[in-house]
């Protein structure tokens, strides 16, 4: 009886630990994207455009290199908005809109955030 509980269990644990891992690499990863989308900030409101480009093209660069993990274990429409906010905020950037900029990449930033959230794993996420 003791051998039938071992293969669920070990399942179990697998699970487990994926969703342990999971919950830390998207954190890693938002923070990393927020840290991304604060330097171009700040070089929009130092009046760097190009650089502000840059870094936003650098930060969504590294975003699209994570979009089969990102489809994979969290909700589509959550990728969707913020691949649609990195969008916006890249033509605010190039016709230099700096409130509009401003707006978007605070809103991007809290996206991600939400998206690091989804992941967490805690008591409500998992009830």
């Amino acid at each position: 009886m003791k051998k039938a509980l071992l293969p669920p269990l070990a399942v179990l644990a697998a699970v487990f630990s994926f969703a342990l891992w999971n919950s830390s690499a998207m954190e890693t990863h938002t923070t990393r994207w927020q840290g991304q989308l604060c330097q171009a900030e700040t070089l929009a409101e130092s009046g760097d455009w190009a650089g502000a480009e840059s870094a936003l093209r650098t930060s969504y660069d590294d975003w699209s290199r994570h979009q089969t993990y990102l489809h994979v274990v969290l909700e589509h429409a959550a990728v969707d908005d913020a691949e649609a906010m990195y969008r916006r905020a890249a033509a605010f950037a190039e016709s230099q809109e700096p409130n509009e900029f401003q707006a978007e990449i605070a809103d991007l930033s809290d996206q991600l955030g939400l998206l690091a959230e989804m992941e967490q794993f805690s008591v409500q996420n998992v009830l």
